[in-house]
């Protein structure tokens, strides 16, 4: 096991009641990967309070500490339920039990701990940590790093002291761009997908869903009901795909926001049929199950909860997975359907990941017409499509959580003084060289009839 210990804050974590967004993946996903490594791992997280207040994983590498459970009896709507009292009391007594029970042993010991932190929630804890490393002068054996995934809650934040305390960092430069507004300039440590999402799809799953949409349009979205993801840029696309007759099944997938009632009523003026399906279990199957009786639709309201099994043959299968958000901190989506070896439609905004017209599809504009101008390309073209499947496999390669962490994470901490003893610094290799081919740019929305209606 390797001399350095990482203990990671969240609200979010790999609980169900645990899990809101791309945060819990995030923690979840990089703790694990961690563990794998080598590392001693401590996941501090709002967990299901049903659940053991610890439990080691990765042959005791990973430990899961979920916080909060007796708040949390009282809310069981999830990790956000009640969140002002989970957070006064998170911030009351996490530190003095993290500095008796995890930082006292380790530095005892001769071991280094890394503390890695994340989101408003636990700004608090970390300066209550600071104040605990200088009284007991553990700074140098000790590393405070605060992470921003979005801009929520940042007014609420004590920049100038969150600075002092901790290395603070984001998910991508278009955060490190936004937050130099609030006077930081972040470190960028971008997210990374699981190994696992490089792996192929069951074949004989994979080939039942693609039968399922045979001879139709088939797009996907996974995202918040929030006007910040554009989903009625997505709907008018659909809307608009129909329209040319290119049959288009449009496959959606929210949460609880109010601004699903807004989209479903912009789908119904466009004349969309629309439906809802709902499903329980976790594999393709149970998905292919549940649409296959309201496959005639033209939008499908995905009610169920899709698993990673079930999200990777969506983004695999579908002939583009609409992650066009207008304002997006990072993009897992985009990435996750890239590794899946899909056709990701992504913003403009952190998908650094991404390469326009090489391993994704980069939209430019909110105009409609954008979408439906590339999904009718790759239609009359599919080896142009098949290149750049593969070409969003190899990309996807590179931001790995363990090519993550041996390329960024691990260099930083070394920059700060942590000493990696059993740690070779490892580089992921360069990327390919960036083939010369690449899809034909949309210049200007007037375009968009032209090639479709070559490609109808």
């Amino acid at each position: 096991m390797n001399d350095v210990t990482f203990a990671m804050l969240s609200f979010e974590g790999p609980d169900p009641y645990s899990l809101a967004g791309g945060l819990g993946s995030r923690v979840s996903e990089l703790s694990h990967a961690l563990a794998s490594m080598g590392f001693e791992t401590h996941l501090f997280f709002i967990g299901d309070p049903n659940l053991p207040s610890h439990e080691s994983r990765e042959a005791d590498r990973l430990h899961l500490h979920r916080w909060c459970q007796w708040i949390s009896h009282y809310h069981p709507g999830g990790v956000y339920d009640g969140e002002e009292g989970k957070v006064s009391d998170w911030g009351r007594s996490l530190p003095p039990w993290l500095e008796t029970e995890l930082l006292e042993p380790k530095v005892a010991g001769g071991s280094s701990v890394v503390v890695l932190a994340e989101e408003w929630q636990t700004t608090g804890s970390v300066l209550a940590l600071r104040e605990i490393l200088v009284r007991r002068g553990w700074q140098d054996r000790v590393r405070l790093l605060w992470n921003a995934n979005n801009t929520y809650s940042f007014h609420r934040i004590d920049w100038g002291r969150l600075k002092e305390a901790a290395t603070i960092t984001t998910v991508s430069r278009y955060m490190k761009h936004t937050m130099w507004r609030s006077g930081v300039d972040a470190l960028v440590i971008p997210n990374g997908v699981p190994d696992r999402w490089l792996q192929p799809l069951e074949r004989e799953a994979s080939r039942n869903l693609s039968q399922l949409f045979r001879g139709r349009l088939t797009l996907v979205k996974v995202a918040r009901w929030d006007p910040d993801k554009r989903w009625l840029m997505a709907v008018d696309a659909v809307a608009e795909a129909k329209r040319l007759g290119l049959r288009p099944l449009f496959l959606a997938r929210g949460g609880v926001d109010s601004h699903q009632h807004e989209v479903l009523a912009g789908a119904k003026r466009h004349g969309l049929r629309v439906a809802s399906i709902h499903w329980t279990g976790q594999d393709i199957r149970a998905l292919v199950d549940a649409i296959g009786p309201a496959v005639a639709a033209d939008m499908l309201v995905l009610q169920g909860y899709l698993s990673e099994m079930q999200r990777r043959a969506l983004f695999h299968t579908a002939d583009a997975v609409l992650a066009n958000s207008g304002l997006e901190p990072f993009g897992l989506v985009g990435l996750e359907t890239m590794a899946a070896g899909g056709v990701a439609f992504v913003g403009c905004t952190g998908e650094e990941y991404a390469t326009p017209g090489y391993d994704a599809i980069s939209l430019q504009t909110n105009d409609p017409l954008e979408i439906v101008h590339y999904v009718a390309y790759l239609r009359g073209s599919p080896d142009a499509e098949d290149r750049l499947r593969r070409a969003a496999r190899r990309s996807a390669a590179r931001y790995t959580w363990h090519s993550v962490i041996r390329r960024v994470l691990i260099p930083i901490l070394q920059e700060m003084g942590v000493r990696f003893a059993h740690q070779k610094r490892s580089l992921d290799a360069f990327p390919p060289e960036i083939a010369q081919e690449s899809l034909p740019m949309l210049t200007t929305p007037a375009a968009a009839p032209v090639a479709l209606g070559r490609a109808g």
